[in-house]
């Protein structure tokens, strides 16, 4: 496996690990649907919670979170949309990133990163 797939699958994991200790109930690890995808949808409290997870070697470049851009931010919020029709869901929803620190294994959540419109 190519270095990057395994960085990102380690910083996967580290994650969801993070959020099953934080209370997160994990539904579905990356979810696809035509070309979008989410990396982790999770249920926490009255919340579907749509995560997507970033992984740096460091912060050189930019903070993790900060890869989450526009049109990033845009695929997820059709990815939802799609999961909310196919699932017949109807009920709060939320977008959180979470940065992995692959050099030092930190991990940062941010609850509520952004919202659709």
């Amino acid at each position: 496996m190519a270095k990057h797939l395994e960085s990102g699958r380690f910083g996967e994991n580290l994650a969801l690990n993070y959020l099953r200790k934080n209370g997160y109930e994990i539904l579905k690890v990356n979810w696809r649907y035509k070309y979008w995808e989410v990396d982790i949808i999770a249920k926490e409290g009255i919340y579907l919670v749509l995560v997507e997870i970033k992984s740096r070697k460091s912060n050189l470049f930019g903070e993790p979170a900060n890869f989450v851009d526009d049109k990033k931010q845009k695929n997820l919020i059709q990815a939802a949309e799609a999961h909310l029709k196919v699932n017949n869901y109807e009920g709060e929803i939320r977008f959180d990133i979470v940065s992995v620190y692959l050099d030092s294994d930190k991990i940062e959540l941010i609850k509520d990163a952004f919202w659709s419109n």
